[in-house]
């Protein structure tokens, strides 16, 4: 290396092995029973009921960041391209421009919010005051923390972030025989490999994958 050591010992430190990987989970992943169980617990009969299922709903169903949720959920951001919804061009982590699939019931759900609360320009998530009013021209990450973890105690469930739906939507997705590089298109993910991570190892011994491998006679 430029003079700087001996190739003895350059080769020595190419040897040593890096600490062990027991496994790649991080985070939390919900059941899709308490994915469900989670969204049903808004009141969708009140303003801030229809909003915090809103939220719930994009965080589930279409895995973006919190910062995505209340920086690039826009009016006209959602558009219809090739025959469906989707949230188009917006930025994420590392300045990487993406488009997001929005599902029907994550659609409508948002349409009941923002007609309820009469917003028709700027950022589509906002406060909303005990009288049932709405109030400012956005919503703080922290705010979207505050309504996770809200109904996530509800549930008997500590400690969840907005991140863990994020997970929770990839896992989803997977298990529903998601192509793994769509997921990451999904996500906005750098690489395959932390969208990996994110899905978490799970060895399937019900269904194992050498069990069909046309070797028997």
């Amino acid at each position: 290396m430029a003079g700087l050591m001996s190739a003895e010992l350059a080769a020595s430190i190419n040897d040593v092995k890096g600490a062990p990987r027991r496994g790649n989970r991080i985070g939390k992943r919900l059941f899709r029973e308490q994915a469900q169980e989670l969204l049903s617990l808004p009141d969708r009969e009140s303003l801030k009921g229809k909003r915090d299922y809103a939220i719930l709903a994009l965080l589930l169903g279409c895995g973006l960041r919190r910062t995505e949720l209340v920086s690039e959920v826009k009016v006209g951001a959602i558009a219809q391209r090739e025959n469906r919804w989707l949230l188009v061009d917006i930025t994420g982590k590392g300045n990487r421009v993406r488009s997001v699939a929005v599902p029907a019931w994550v659609k409508a759900a948002i349409d009941a919010w923002t007609a309820a609360a009469g917003i028709t320009d700027g950022k589509i998530f906002r406060a909303v005051r005990k009288g049932g009013k709405v109030w400012g021209e956005d919503l703080t990450p922290g705010a979207v923390l505050q309504i996770v973890q809200h109904y996530a105690r509800a549930m008997g469930l500590e400690k969840l972030a907005p991140h863990d739906m994020r997970r929770t939507c990839a896992k989803l997705c997977r298990k529903r025989g998601g192509d793994l590089e769509q997921i990451k298109f999904l996500l906005g993910h750098a690489s395959i490999q932390t969208t990996e991570r994110y899905l978490g190892a799970e060895q399937d011994f019900i269904s194992a994958v050498n069990d069909n491998l046309g070797l028997e006679k």
